[in-house]
């Protein structure tokens, strides 16, 4: 059965609060870290309800991250959020070596991803993010492409310990999953036998969009929700690309060093087939509505199925 939920719980960000919330009510190590973003990612409660588990750092990223570290060290189980750019970009070094080289536990979550960003504009619109946490050895890497998702995600890094980074948007994400769904593999959300789309975030919906285009062409597309860039599941990959023998890859961040990148890399070593990736190319962000965003950097479906046609 489909889960019904109300518009404001498929917010992403109200998916986070409620999750670190059950997380340390039931576990008085789980800290929730912030960077005066407690507003944006609807986490204001926490320092109410929970308030010896809930530390607003303010706007010092860097500090936050060695704030996380100490706390790993201590036994707690550290929750980290700010916008995507900050988190990584801004706190990368204290990211690699306070808690990646260290082998700590902490996990940290990236929000406004990508163009998901709006009105906040280029400096806030990380296309970088993934690129940067897939170079931290021995961080797994993900995207969340739906509320259901996310909160599997939040709720399985807990549990496995070690350095986890999270990317998502703070708003409302097209659900597509049933509320028992687990996600130890790659999902296949449309099985196909043209043409292998492989996507996160909020590409997914945008590539099952485009494998309807495709439809009404005659081409069958097959589409993976490739949530998990690192580690990548290899062997879905794998198996999809030799059915097909064409595989796109949909990404909402740079097709250098994201999704584009883990993809081509997998298949360049195990598995060599045509392959396009679609993301940005060397661009910056900018101040404009999501609709408008995706049309400037090609991240909609009709680009998406555009590309599989001249593929075929």
């Amino acid at each position: 059965m489909t889960r019904t939920l109300e518009k404001d719980q498929l917010e992403m960000r109200q998916v986070y609060a409620d999750t670190v919330r059950k997380l340390a009510a039931a576990d008085p190590n789980v800290i929730a870290l912030e960077a005066d973003l407690s507003s944006a990612m609807s986490t204001g409660k926490l320092k109410v309800e929970l308030p010896g588990q809930y530390v607003n750092v303010g706007i010092m990223e860097a500090n936050m991250m060695g704030v996380a570290a100490g706390l790993s060290v201590l036994g707690r189980k550290p929750f980290i959020h700010s916008f995507g750019q900050f988190v990584t970009r801004r706190a990368f070094d204290q990211v690699f070596v306070s808690l990646g080289y260290a082998q700590l536990s902490a996990v940290i979550v990236g929000s406004d991803a990508g163009v998901s960003a709006e009105h906040n504009g280029g400096t806030h619109m990380t296309f970088e993010d993934v690129a940067l946490m897939r170079e931290v050895p021995n961080a797994s890497v993900y995207e969340a492409s739906d509320a259901i998702q996310f909160g599997w995600l939040l709720e399985n890094a807990y549990k496995k310990g070690g350095l986890h980074y999270i990317r998502t948007i703070r708003k409302n994400a097209t659900q597509l999953y049933d509320e028992n769904t687990t996600f130890e593999k790659a999902p296949i959300l449309r099985e196909g036998s043209d043409i292998t789309i492989c996507a996160t975030g909020i590409m997914v919906a945008e590539s099952l969009k485009a494998a309807e285009i495709l439809k009404a062409s005659g081409i069958s597309a097959e589409v993976i929700d490739m949530f998990s860039i690192k580690p990548l599941d290899g062997e879905t990959l794998r198996q999809s690309a030799q059915k097909t023998g064409r595989v796109i890859t949909a990404e909402n961040h740079n097709v250098n060093g994201g999704l584009g990148s883990a993809v081509a890399e997998f298949l360049g070593e195990n598995c060599p087939v045509t392959l396009y990736r679609i993301g940005v190319r060397e661009q910056f962000g900018q101040v404009g509505l999501m609709p408008y965003l995706q049309e400037f950097y090609g991240l909609t479906a009709e680009n998406i199925a555009a590309q599989a046609e001249k593929m075929i």
